[in-house]
């Protein structure tokens, strides 16, 4: 289930969020930095460098950068603490640190940019809650999931349009469809045939949020559990959940979508080890405690479903 100062801009003013979208800046804590720069690695941060091992490159350096797009409450940036947060950030933070990495960079990225971004070597791994599908499985290797996961719609007070499914939108005769650039919910709507001139879209879920807002989308479609952590933070906000909703079924199987790691397909050897040290936290009383604050339950557990198994290789 995507930020520059203007990304912060429309949050603060607009929003209210908590959240603090910093960009580009000079703040640290814990080991975390957020920046939106396009640099290379420098001096004691991992060497990606083709044929290089880069775990073995992260463990001497003792960090690791790894790319998000500030959608809570998978990673974004905590004002507060001045430190990239969220479930898939924390798991990272206690996998990486079993594995010898004590500290994590993040480096804040559209989410339509994350990919590009890994291959580009801006950072090692993608940690924002990525959906795995198969035409991603053709470009990065992906980890085993950490949740499974349902979407939702974000619609104006009173659901004036009554958008309660996809379907809905299709059905409708005018009905705009918002979602974020790069994000599985684009993919669905293209895949249930609604007009590409009535899907809108926005850099990342701040965007979404403001143009639901302000009328340029009738819905915003995303993850429960994107939808369910904005409402907590905008109940002053004209917005609502729409309630009911019916997940889109896709080649007749409803969706539910599961969200992993990725890393560079020449890193294969690093993303088995990482999965060997997420299997043990996966389902444990840690892992529990570790993602509760972001919303997350036993119901979100992805069971035994795999990476293999979502890719089609297995």
């Amino acid at each position: 289930m995507a930020l520059h100062a203007y990304a912060a801009k429309r949050l603060l003013l607009a929003v209210g969020l908590t959240l603090a979208l910093a960009a580009c800046d000079s703040r640290s804590g814990a080991g975390d930095s957020a920046s939106a720069a396009a640099k290379p690695a420098a001096a004691g941060q991992a060497d990606a460098s083709p044929g290089g091992d880069t775990l073995a490159a992260a463990r001497k350096a003792g960090t690791i950068r790894i790319g998000y797009a500030n959608e809570a409450p998978y990673a974004y940036m905590d004002s507060k603490a001045a430190k990239v947060t969220g479930e898939s950030v924390e798991i990272a933070r206690v996998v990486l640190k079993r594995m010898g990495v004590n500290e994590v960079e993040g480096v804040l990225t559209e989410f339509g940019s994350l990919i590009p971004g890994l291959q580009a070597k801006r950072f090692d791994i993608i940690a924002a809650g990525m959906y795995v599908t198969p035409t991603r499985c053709e470009q990065v290797a992906f980890s085993n999931p950490t949740y499974g996961v349902g979407e939702a719609f974000l619609v104006q007070k009173g659901n004036p349009k009554n958008l309660h499914s996809y379907e809905d939108v299709l059905k409708s005769q005018d009905a705009r469809l918002g979602v974020v650039v790069g994000a599985i919910e684009g993919e669905y709507a293209e895949k249930l045939k609604i007009p590409s001139d009535r899907v809108i879209v926005f850099p990342d879920a701040v965007s979404a949020l403001s143009g639901v807002q302000a009328g340029r989308a009738d819905a915003y479609a995303a993850t429960a559990l994107t939808i369910g952590d904005l409402m907590t933070k905008v109940t002053d906000q004209p917005v609502e959940r729409a309630e009911p909703f019916t997940d889109p079924v896709i080649e007749g199987a409803d969706v539910r979508g599961y969200g992993a790691y990725a890393f560079r397909k020449e890193d294969q050897a690093f993303a088995d080890a990482f999965n060997a040290e997420l299997a043990k936290l996966i389902g444990s009383d840690e892992h529990r405690k570790l993602v509760e604050p972001f919303g997350f339950s036993k119901a979100e557990l992805p069971g035994d479903v795999t990476a293999a198994k979502l890719c089609g290789t297995k």
